[in-house]
């Protein structure tokens, strides 16, 4: 089994207090492309990204002090910050939970492509989906091709846990049949039926792939239909063996992520 999520936007500004313990399988073509965004005025970063100036300004700074210095990575699911992170809660992983998810979980990078998740890394920012100006780097998926896929085992289950945006980087080069991709939705309190939540979704996200984690489950439709955490339970009539449904009348990740606080 192998679970997939993805990076985030915001990183932290400090390192972690954990040293890195892997480097990123991928980090030649990382190189590559920081070499290429290192091109980049901060009013092409703006334009390109649809960031603020002081914003574009701090991405370029990123650019800037970026490194493949081994003595100056932090690990990767350390430093990302967002929703799927807050639900993970990776600070209160165990040294056993470290190693379990260094052989399962996948994080997938518009920069690195794919991270183990004590990969070295370095802050930085660029989506998946991010279009570039010239033709080698102007679609990323292209860019990747099956590279990133091709990373991951050639058999068994692959729970997808990440954006679209990311996850068809991998779907597009691999069975169908391994993928398994389940949904969280939330009931609406008005009219009793269930929405997707997007801040709800994502933390369940992270909360999925830390109950696969901690409890070492296997990804079998009979064992991922116990998912029970955050108030979520799991809803047979929307459900598919591919695609699991997990509906929650009242949402229990609030004070997880501050957009939930």
């Amino acid at each position: 089994m192998v679970v997939l999520i993805h990076t985030s936007k915001t990183m932290r500004t400090e390192p972690p207090g954990r040293r890195p313990t892997s480097t990123p399988a991928l980090l030649d073509r990382a190189v590559e492309l920081h070499a290429y965004l290192s091109t980049l005025s901060p009013r092409r970063i703006a334009t390109l990204m649809e960031l603020s100036p002081t914003l574009a300004t701090r991405v370029h700074a990123q650019l800037a002090t970026w490194n493949a210095d081994p003595a100056d990575q932090w690990p990767a699911v350390e430093s990302f910050l967002g929703d799927i992170y807050s639900g993970l809660q990776v600070s209160s992983f165990s040294s056993a939970d470290r190693t379990y998810a260094s052989r399962h979980l996948r994080i997938l990078s518009g920069l690195y492509g794919i991270l183990r998740p004590y990969d070295g890394i370095r802050p930085y920012r660029l989506e998946m989906g991010q279009r570039l100006p010239g033709s080698k780097y102007s679609n990323l998926y292209k860019f990747w091709g099956s590279a990133i896929a091709e990373q991951l085992p050639k058999t068994g289950p692959i729970v997808n846990l990440a954006a679209t945006e990311y996850s068809k980087v991998v779907l597009d080069h691999v069975d169908p049949e391994r993928v398994i991709s389940p949904r969280f939705l939330t009931i609406n309190p008005k009219t009793g039926e269930p929405g997707f939540v997007a801040v709800h979704a994502k933390i369940a996200r992270g909360a999925f792939a830390r109950w696969l984690i901690v409890g070492r489950i296997k990804a079998t439709p009979a064992a991922l239909s116990d998912f029970a955490e955050l108030g979520y339970r799991f809803d047979p009539s929307a459900s598919t063996p591919r695609e699991p449904c997990f509906v929650c009348e009242e949402f229990e990740g609030r004070g997880l992520s501050i957009r939930t606080s």
